[in-house]
């Protein structure tokens, strides 16, 4: 343990335990919010202490995992998913079809995303995992893949189902947790595919970007996540630092209250697209004009990415037209005011664990000012934007959204833009348009069949406007030179802890 990390913790340490116990420190700004996975499933399956049936690989392709293979019946509603034989959890029991099912069977009962599906039943025949849906559902291995799914072992529930502890099957195994900030794991040996080079790790919940970086400006995180531009600008000049930046399936994206008077109608919220200057904001603040979102669904979503679709822009007087046309005018002291009397003042909630979105929230004050709106800018907790959805409070929220949780995007589609709109997504709107393509990418398994139905979907939200796309996203890593084999996931589902060695001469 470093002393910055002990000190941190109220812990203390020496030099002679640091020289004894190498650790791998990986920091980010992501609480550790419990062990039930449907709250920190993510931690446990990022740190490979538990394992899904299915992962994938960097182009978001379904993969193996727990699972040596898979199979779905003609009529599509039948899937067989054959476990690895050699799998075991971390307390030596094998990895049965029966504990496989009694994990899916509690992650479908919950609020995990296969909540979300249509599956009528899940059993155990031999050593297969059998999954029968009421109708095809062709994302179904994608959403295996996410973090509520992941596979624990009989003896990780107590006597009244609930999670008492996270005995998983991964090339890690807990060996210390102190939710909401640290997990510490050691390797399991018995893990199917091998012995990890990396005897142990440390993750730690770091909510400043400053201090991850300072962290591995110094030397005491091995890999620190989710930096500012600036961050590694200075960090690229350590020699000690390699820096990653790699595109990922997330954009920063207003949501607002379509059932508001402030945008109940959609010229308002093109008129409010209208007015924000992407381009400067990227360059300005994340330091690449290319991350400007002209879509909800950046380029690195190769299969979503709608390249000929007219990109959202900045046009100011266009923006004071359609607010015109929608019954807006100029107050005394400049801000609209509504046919009824009401002033166009609306208050933005946003939050700091990606450090960057106070400062767009910061900048988008100023741009709206132009054409008559006054934002009140409110830092706080990222649960206040879907709280405010819950009770109805929310006017505006800035946030990253994550299509990869599930790594199909139509996981996350299909929760924000459904019917009933979504925490993250679409709140007081919906399309039925918009509702009959989603439903029709869940049955369409032909990937020929399924490109027009994605355009179609990123067409209508470009149109509509439910959410107002900012900046799309890169995932800033700093990584210690002394390790070896890095990988960053693009997915956000592993830190590929098994894979990694120490590149320097005095590892243990």
């Amino acid at each position: 343990m470093t002393p910055l990390i002990a000190a941190m913790l109220g812990l203390t340490c020496t030099t002679d335990s640091l020289a004894r116990d190498r650790v791998l420190q990986v920091v980010g700004p992501w609480e550790i919010t419990g062990i039930d996975p449907i709250r920190a499933g993510y931690v446990f399956g990022r740190m490979g202490v538990a394992e899904t049936l299915v992962t994938v690989d960097g182009d978001g392709n379904p993969i193996p995992a727990l699972a040596e293979s898979w199979s779905v019946s003609d009529d599509r509603l039948v899937w067989r998913f054959a476990l690895r034989p050699a799998a075991r959890f971390h307390d030596g029991t094998p990895v049965t079809a029966e504990a496989a099912v009694a994990a899916l069977e509690k992650a479908r009962s919950g609020a995990g995303v296969l909540s979300r599906t249509p599956i009528a039943e899940i059993t155990a025949e031999g050593s297969d995992v059998v999954i029968r849906t009421a109708t095809p559902f062709a994302p179904l291995p994608a959403f295996l893949a996410n973090y509520t799914s992941i596979v624990l072992a009989p003896a990780s529930w107590n006597g009244e189902g609930k999670v008492a502890g996270i005995v998983g099957s991964g090339p890690y195994r807990v060996s210390g947790l102190t939710p909401p900030l640290r997990l510490d794991v050691e390797r399991f040996d018995g893990w199917w595919g091998g012995s990890p080079k990396v005897g142990q790790a440390r993750y730690l919940s770091v909510p400043r970007g400053e201090t991850r970086a300072l962290m591995a400006e110094s030397g005491e995180a091995d890999l620190a996540f989710a930096l500012l531009p600036a961050h590694m600008d200075r960090l690229r000049r350590n020699p000690r630092v390699d820096v990653r930046v790699v595109p990922i399936p997330r954009t920063r994206m207003l949501k607002v209250n379509a059932g508001s008077v402030f945008f109940d109608q959609v010229e308002e919220r093109r008129a409010l697209s209208l007015t924000l200057d992407r381009a400067g904001m990227a360059t300005a603040i994340l330091r690449n004009p290319a991350n400007a979102a002209g879509q909800l669904l950046p380029p690195s979503m190769a299969e979503w990415h709608v390249h000929d679709l007219p990109p959202l822009r900045r046009d100011t007087a266009e923006a004071k037209r359609l607010l015109a046309a929608a019954g807006w005018k100029a107050g005394q002291d400049g801000i609209l005011v509504s046919p009824d009397g009401e002033r166009f003042s609306v208050q933005l909630r946003t939050f700091t664990n990606w450090p960057e979105l106070p400062l767009m929230a910061t900048a988008m004050q100023a741009q709206l000012r132009e054409v008559g709106i006054e934002l009140d800018v409110a830092v706080g907790n990222s649960s206040e934007i879907p709280a405010g959805h819950r009770d109805g409070s929310l006017q505006m929220g800035l946030a990253s959204r994550n299509f990869s949780l599930v790594p199909d995007p139509l996981g996350t589609l299909l929760e924000d833009y459904g019917p009933d709109g979504g925490e993250w997504g679409a709140m007081n709107w919906s399309d039925p348009a918009l509702t009959k393509t989603l439903e029709a990418l869940k049955t369409t398994f032909d990937p020929a069949e399924r490109a027009p139905l994605r355009a179609r979907v990123s067409e209508i939200i470009q149109t509509e406007l439910p959410v107002i796309p900012i900046a799309w996203f890169e995932l800033g890593v700093a990584v210690n030179k002394r390790l070896g084999s890095v990988t960053i996931d693009p997915f956000e589902i592993s830190y590929h802890l098994a894979d990694l060695t120490w590149a320097d001469a005095e590892a243990p």
